[in-house]
């Protein structure tokens, strides 16, 4: 059963009264993390649910209800790259998943939407719909269309058809296309209190989320999936190989890192690099609160306007990191810049 989040009740309360004002496409906005996915279908499940409570909440009773748990629901069109499919997608909060590792087999899958993918929107929303009442196309994340899609999704946003909502939702919106943009009511998901977000960690079961929050963006989903997926151990490979200052092996760390989401193992480094560098100008760090210690030590022998530099250019990394490439070469290559800093010191 999809529930909305304590920090999404009073978004929720807000856009449902003023449904009047609505356009045909909505945009959802906000950092990764925050349940965003979990939001969209909720709205989706609620509009198109028969018998609705007052809350503006699906029953969960209805015939209505029944098909969308079932992902069968014949009025919803669900737009996700190959590589987040599931099985479940209509019931599973795939936001929770992506800073997790992936198997073999979804690397080899697209992480984009294909104009394929938007085209074969055009028998769904040109058709008559099933029952009365809306039909919904769910993109996510928006951000991931490739030109040609985006494009051919414009085209359905010029010239929207009747009785069709859109509903995207993006992590990072300045990748839509400015005319996208335009053309949907733009919705900024909130970001929950850092305090909200531990209690409800607490309330699933995760223990001392104060020090795991830091590491997973203060995004609550992420830290629960940063659990719940088990990143804890290559994440602690990587903290007991990174800690070592002059004697870190890249080599040794880039092979036992190789199957975990690249983006995740850049991420975890630009963390460590920005905390090295924050301690070395403000005596304060954000992230390793656990290793601070050892920060403190390392600050002291690290070039600062290096280590500066190397942070930008691992910005660039986390941009390549989406693309199919050779994963260890591809760390082997970081990690290598990484430790050449360190013992030219």
């Amino acid at each position: 059963m999809l529930e909305l989040y304590p920090w999404q009740q009073e978004i929720w309360q807000k856009l449902l009264q003023n449904r009047q004002y609505w356009r045909h496409a909505l945009l959802l906005i906000g950092k990764k993390g925050i349940g965003k996915y979990t939001f969209s279908l909720q709205l989706a499940k609620s509009l198109l649910c028969h018998s609705a409570k007052a809350e503006h909440i699906a029953c969960g009773a209805c015939l209505s209800c029944g098909w969308f748990e079932q992902n069968g629901h014949p009025n919803l069109h669900c737009v996700i790259p190959e590589a987040l499919s599931t099985d479940s997608v209509a019931i599973t909060d795939q936001e929770n998943r992506e800073s997790s590792s992936l198997s073999k087999a979804k690397k080899n899958l697209s992480q984009q939407i294909s104009i394929d993918q938007i085209r074969h929107l055009n028998d769904f929303v040109y058709l008559t719909s099933h029952q009365k009442g809306y039909k919904i196309v769910l993109i996510y994340p928006a951000e991931t269309m490739t030109h040609a899609a985006a494009n051919a999704l414009l085209k359905k946003l010029e010239e929207p058809p009747a009785d069709v909502l859109f509903i995207l939702v993006a992590h990072q919106i300045q990748r839509l296309l400015p005319t996208i943009r335009s053309r949907c009511q733009q919705i900024v998901m909130p970001i929950p209190s850092v305090e909200t977000s531990i209690m409800w960690l607490k309330q699933h079961g995760i223990s001392d989320p104060e020090l795991i929050l830091p590491l997973n963006d203060f995004s609550p989903l992420s830290t629960y999936s940063f659990v719940l997926e088990q990143l804890s151990i290559p994440h602690q490979r990587f903290v007991d190989s990174i800690k070592q200052g002059k004697n870190f092996d890249p080599f040794a760390l880039a092979l036992s890192l190789q199957q975990t989401h690249l983006s995740t193992v850049v991420g975890w480094l630009q963390k460590w690099c920005y905390d090295l560098v924050s301690y070395r100008i403000t005596g304060k760090i954000r992230y390793y609160l656990k290793l601070l210690p050892i920060i403190q030590t390392l600050s002291k022998q690290i070039d600062l306007i290096a280590y500066m530099a190397f942070l930008k250019e691992l910005s660039t990394h986390q941009k390549l990191s989406h693309h199919p490439l050779n994963a260890r070469l591809f760390l082997e290559e970081m990690f290598i810049r990484y430790s050449f800093m360190l013992c030219n010191k």
